[in-house]
């Protein structure tokens, strides 16, 4: 019917879990599905085929061509990294959640899920939420007004929607990020553009500016910039003339200016793609959750919606603490980035002994580093691949008390979760950015004997389809 980059017009009938909007086209042999990423039931939209199945195919959304009855105007400007911003909340709740206890429903093959659901938990700011962005420089424009493409241009905003070369340029706030700082994003837009030094080319890859990256705290209401740039015309480049005019626009609210050099051509705005300096101020940030202090760098992971993660890690948290855990075993907390979790569990109970474990080496140093200033001392921290970790650690088998889950969206890798389950812990609480792949590891859970007891869904990211899910297992062998 449909082939791998064809063009098609569908009508949107229903929701599916991950923010896929479901189009049914009636055929001889029943209904062949389309599922359109980012669309909304209600809506006509212009898509692009990107799989192709005997009985269904997946799209990528273009254009929404008329808007559901469902969506209301409002004052953003839509960008492809929030295409529910016209949904309101309420119906946002609604067709997360059913979508998500579905998925958890179908592929874990337990028959509680409902009955095991315990709270839904909405984020604190529906809007202006995010502590961190990342707009894109590019000589190929998308007038958002004409409709049209401009080559040779200078834009800064996000990619067009199914696009990697083309930018949409931000003129008014989105909606996701500080307010005061997306309204003058055209204003400094126009300050680089005045310097006669060009956007990216991601075509030709070629080009200076590529990325502007702003961190925000919202405790003390502070932004960490990066401009990061290509090396092609830096002796051009004024960088006093760049952070007085950054200054001039936000005073006392900018904690450091940072200038990243990047000349790898896969177009990524990674610190560690490049060499870095510090223009102005201070390289760090602080946020604080629940009463802890943690720095934040450029390139540190740290939850994008911090105000909704104190929440979540509250939650998690009185999963954890609702069990008598013997202060002669530990707790294990396994992904744990900057240790987030584990320090705000040793806060709360400092005679637990509490191991965290995380790949990325830097993320254990921002974690012993903000224990240290959090005044924590019965927390150690390791990087190591988890599954390495445990494979040499068998001294831990029958002593951990509770193991605390928060791997990245792909879920766990099998011969990691073995080792995961053969530690014998009383409770695992298992939270997930992704619950599909949480629920398929949620399978194997259950066949070794962990069976679910309480889930809660936290809506971290609202105008999207993501959700969180924090799951307690507890096992049936103890």
């Amino acid at each position: 019917m449909f082939h791998r980059g064809q063009i098609i017009d569908l009508f949107i009938s229903e929701y599916a879990f991950g923010g896929k909007g479901i189009s049914k086209i009636p055929t001889d042999n029943g209904h062949f599905v389309v599922f359109v990423q980012n669309a909304f039931p209600g809506q006509n939209v212009r898509a692009k085929i990107s799989k192709k199945r005997k009985n269904h195919a997946e799209a990528n959304l273009i254009k929404v061509l008329k808007r559901s009855n469902h969506e209301i105007e409002t004052d953003f400007q839509e960008i492809s990294g929030g295409p529910y911003i016209r949904v309101p909340i309420e119906l946002q709740k609604e067709v997360k959640k059913t979508s998500s206890l579905d998925v958890l429903t179908r592929i874990s093959g337990a028959n509680n899920i409902q009955d095991s659901f315990d709270e839904w938990i909405p984020s604190p700011d529906s809007f202006f939420y995010r502590n961190k962005m990342e707009y894109s420089f590019s000589s190929i424009e998308h007038c958002l007004e004409t409709d049209e493409d401009i080559d040779d241009s200078f834009a800064l905003g996000f990619k067009r929607r199914g696009t990697w070369w083309k930018v949409e340029s931000l003129k008014k706030p989105s909606g996701l990020f500080d307010k005061e700082w997306e309204s003058n994003v055209h204003l400094i837009q126009d300050h680089l553009k005045s310097s006669n030094l060009p956007a990216w080319h991601p075509p030709k890859k070629e080009g200076f500016f590529r990325h502007l990256v702003v961190r925000k705290s919202f405790d003390k209401s502070e932004f960490l910039i990066n401009l990061v740039t290509s090396s092609d015309g830096i002796s051009k480049f004024n960088s006093k003339s760049f952070v007085d005019f950054i200054l001039s626009l936000f005073g006392d609210k900018i904690a450091g200016i940072q200038h990243t050099v990047n000349d790898d051509h896969a177009d990524r705005s990674k610190i560690e793609n490049g060499t870095s300096k510090l223009l102005w101020g201070r390289s760090v940030i602080t946020q604080k959750i629940n009463n802890l202090d943690f720095e934040i760098s450029m390139e540190s992971f740290f939850q994008t919606n911090p105000r909704c993660a104190e929440k979540l890690y509250n939650k998690a948290l009185d999963y954890v603490i609702e069990e008598s855990i013997d202060e002669q075993k530990y707790v294990l907390d396994l992904f744990c980035g900057t240790g987030t979790i584990g320090q705000l569990l040793s806060s709360r109970n400092q005679n637990l002994n509490v191991i965290g474990v995380d790949i990325v080496s830097e993320a254990i140093d921002d974690a012993n580093r903000n224990a240290i200033k959090n005044k924590l001392n019965k927390l150690e921290f390791f990087a190591s691949d988890v599954g390495k970790f445990l494979k040499f650690k068998p001294e831990l088998v029958g002593k951990i008390g509770t193991i605390i889950l928060d791997p990245p969206r792909a879920g766990i890798a099998p011969k990691t979760l073995i080792k995961v389950m053969e530690l014998g812990a009383e409770n695992i609480v298992y939270i997930s950015c992704n619950p599909s792949t949480q629920a398929r590891d949620a399978s194997a859970l259950s066949d070794y004997g962990y069976l679910i007891e309480k889930i809660t869904l936290v809506d971290q990211f609202p105008h999207t389809g993501h959700i969180e899910s924090i799951i307690k297992f507890k096992s049936s062998k103890k």
